[in-house]
């Protein structure tokens, strides 16, 4: 018999062997017990004969087509059954708390600075079931994990175990100061020619197609500062320390706020876009579902990012 003076606390019985005695006690029966477990009647009837080798006790027997409960049985049998209904009960209690408590989200930091922030205004927070609790990283959190439950992110909407809804699709253009958009293209292309291009290093083909396509030959700033996110970029122009190419989708607010502006018509597609990812346990989520038809219902894109046809202005 297993002696547990020295560690009260500790118990040396697989708690597997538990679960299974106190099935089959409740249901007299080791094929009604299976079933509730998931597994099969020798698998239970294994784990009860390793709790009753441990013990040094008969718990179980054989009574006719059924069992019964030894009088060690009917001891113990009762104990454990409240045992695990408080552990269900904690456990449920907990996973309860998780699903009303705020929805974890993250982001990169140029989608939350440039894109999220200027539409809060218009989030319901005050709503039950609209809860968020937002993070930000140049890193791709792991969801699978549960380092976060949902992620705002940029790509071609393939995450290996996730679910991902493509809010709206990128297109960039080169932008500036209001400042750098006036006059006439000839202006322009003077400026940009004296101009710093604060370029991501993520925009590196973008800007390659960008500038091939460009009507009447592609620009040549003065100089190119590669940066380590599009944020940068924008952060720079907004600061006039330069022109940077962005997602127009992006820099939306900035523009329609009089911050940047769009130096040429000429907007060509990335090949990417923002989804928003999940695991698919979350699909059924009622904060996922208030969060992606909010999101959904704020991503349409304004006119100004969209591809133009016409020449350049």
């Amino acid at each position: 018999m297993t002696d547990f003076s020295q560690n009260p606390m500790r118990l040396n019985i697989p708690l597997n062997a538990l679960r299974a005695f106190e099935a089959a006690a409740r249901h007299l029966s080791i094929k009604d017990a299976a079933s509730e477990l998931g597994v099969t009647p020798s698998a239970v009837s294994h784990q009860v004969r390793i709790l009753e080798d441990i013990l040094g006790l008969e718990l179980l027997r054989r009574a006719g087509p059924g069992l019964e409960l030894t009088e060690s049985g009917e001891r113990l049998s009762p104990d454990l059954s409240d045992g695990f209904a408080k552990i269900i009960q904690a456990v449920g209690d907990l996973r309860q708390d998780h699903a009303s408590g705020p929805l974890r989200l993250t982001m990169l930091p140029t989608f939350a600075v440039h894109w999220l922030s200027p539409r809060l205004a218009r989030y319901p927070f005050e709503k039950a079931g609209f809860e968020l609790l937002i993070s930000t990283s140049q890193q791709a959190i792991d969801l699978v994990a549960g380092a976060a439950d949902v992620a705002i992110r940029h790509g071609q909407g393939h995450w290996p175990g996730l679910m991902g809804d493509l809010l709206f699709s990128e297109n960039v253009t080169l932008l500036g100061t209001p400042q750098d958009a006036s006059g006439t293209h000839a202006d322009i292309r003077a400026r940009i020619a004296e101009a710093n291009l604060f370029l991501s290093q993520h925009r590196r083909e973008n800007f390659a197609t960008w500038n091939a396509s460009l009507p009447g030959g592609p620009i040549k700033p003065a100089a190119v500062t590669f940066v380590d996110s599009a944020g940068l970029g924008l952060r720079a122009a907004i600061d006039g320390a330069g022109i940077t190419l962005a997602s127009g989708e992006i820099a939306a607010s900035d523009i329609a706020a009089g911050r940047l502006a769009r130096l040429f018509n000429h907007n060509v597609a990335a090949g990417a876009g923002y989804y928003l990812v999940y695991p698919d346990r979350l699909k059924r989520d009622r904060r996922l579902r208030n969060l992606r038809q909010w999101l959904q219902e704020v991503a349409v894109p304004p006119a100004l990012s969209r591809p133009a046809k016409g020449p350049n202005t």
